[in-house]
């Protein structure tokens, strides 16, 4: 497996491809991953048309959930969006924050940063901003958010850990996010395990379930609990790019499972409510 600076280069780069795509183009691979299925599939992302401030030259489709859906997003509120890609995310809870909130979308690929700032400006939203920058070190001071979404981002992140870490420093105490994101249950065959493109494709940068909901807890968050959970099929056309015919129906009969669940977790309010190693024990 490669190492955390060579993924993330990776990543930068395919990001930067897709950035130029259509959201047409992204979806007839995994995630936008680049390997190329035979037909159109909706693999991952789910339909933001019917949500208020959906804007549909920042969707590229590259999500597996809807996370401002569920983010609990009030009027005035500070929010962030990890990965932020074109701003779709972002632009959605802008309505729900209100012209007195405020979004800043947060993104490593300086392609989709430039596509984002570009459809904000093209429809006036002053309150809404993107920085370039990793999520795994925020360029926010802390305290700051009073909510946190991201779409299908953490899993391209190898230090998951450092990224909650950064998630409970960024937000206000009483503070919390929605995040989706893609879990497994089971192990993936080494050959999808290993394969670059799989893993800009979101799905073997992931990690086990059990472990993902662990680190939130570990990092000091409360009142966790799973909004959302549906199951990622990924096509045999795109599974025969890494397996055999055998290895396929092996992996189809294996209970491994590739799943997208929403995640709402809370920072405490309070020090007493805090567990050690985190922010507010300081």
């Amino acid at each position: 497996m490669k190492n955390e600076t060579e993924l993330k280069e990776i990543v930068k780069q395919k990001y930067a491809e897709i950035a130029l795509q259509d959201k047409e183009t992204n979806q007839s691979s995994c995630c936008g991953s680049g390997c190329c299925s035979d037909e159109v599939y909706n693999i991952m992302s789910e339909d933001y048309e019917h949500l208020e401030g959906y804007n549909p030259d920042a969707d590229l489709g590259l999500g597996c959930g809807l996370p401002t859906q569920f983010a609990k997003i009030k009027n005035g509120d500070v929010v962030i969006d990890l990965g932020s890609g074109a701003g779709n995310d972002a632009f959605v809870a802008r309505y729900e924050a209100g012209a007195t909130g405020k979004v800043i979308g947060i993104d490593f690929t300086p392609a989709m940063i430039d596509k984002a700032r570009s459809n904000a400006e093209l429809r006036g939203l002053n309150n809404v901003e993107f920085r370039l920058g990793d999520i795994e070190k925020m360029p926010v001071t802390s305290h700051v958010a009073d909510v946190i979404v991201s779409n299908c981002v953490l899993n391209l992140v190898p230090n998951k850990d450092g990224v909650f870490r950064e998630i409970f420093r960024v937000l206000k105490p009483g503070g919390h996010f929605s995040i989706s994101d893609i879990v497994l249950v089971g192990n993936l065959p080494a050959n999808i395990q290993s394969a670059a493109e799989m893993y800009a494709g979101c799905v073997s940068g992931a990690i086990q379930k059990q472990t993902y909901l662990e680190l939130i807890q570990t990092n000091g968050f409360k009142n966790l609990t799973i909004q959302k959970e549906k199951v990622i099929v990924i096509p045999d056309d795109i599974l025969s790019n890494y397996l055999s015919v055998e290895e396929i129906t092996a992996f189809k009969n294996s209970g491994t499972g590739i799943l997208s669940i929403t995640v709402f977790a809370e920072k405490p309010l309070s020090e007493r409510e805090c567990g050690c190693g985190t922010d507010c024990c300081n």
